[in-house]
């Protein structure tokens, strides 16, 4: 029996009928058009999935669908605003940080959130808020640099 829940994804309001064992991530990809977040694991193990609830990053393969009643939840796609990539986006562009690519919008997310959270962190926390985000490709150095990049810029700025 399918179950209708509203919610905002990437400050567009929803209202849709989930099934109860529907996760965020399907409900995201197959009913929202939104394959930005991808599917890796199915376990919460590669952060590939990550999304933010609320302005904290989350498996999205791991939370149902249900559970997103009324909250607020941000993909990559709802990052870049007027045609302009988030400061993030540019960021990880500037510095070489996506290969390719299958992790970036995670890693992104997760980035943003920490920035939120912390404008001015160290390296040992950046390198924690990545921790959940598995890459094959670029070793991470080149991300760790982006993050602290953008951070020491936003900080000059204010």
């Amino acid at each position: 029996m399918k179950q209708l829940i509203a919610l905002k994804v990437n400050g567009e309001s929803h209202e849709v009928a989930v099934e109860p064992r529907m996760t965020l991530l399907e409900l995201l990809r197959d009913m929202l058009g939104l394959t930005g977040t991808k599917n890796g694991c199915s376990l919460g193990n590669c952060g590939s999935c990550t999304v933010l609830v609320n302005g904290k990053p989350v498996a999205s393969c791991l939370v149902l669908a249900v559970e997103a009643q009324g909250k607020e939840v941000m993909t990559i796609e709802g990052l870049a605003q007027n045609g302009e990539l988030h400061p993030m986006q540019q960021a990880f562009i500037d510095h070489g940080a996506l290969q390719c690519g299958f992790c970036t919008p995670g890693m992104i997310l997760s980035a943003k959130a920490l920035l939120d959270e912390n404008p001015d962190p160290t390296e040992d926390e950046v390198k924690e808020a990545l921790s959940g985000n598995l890459c094959r490709c670029t070793g991470y150095t080149d991300a760790v640099n982006a993050i602290l990049d953008l951070a020491q810029r936003i900080k000059g700025a204010k």
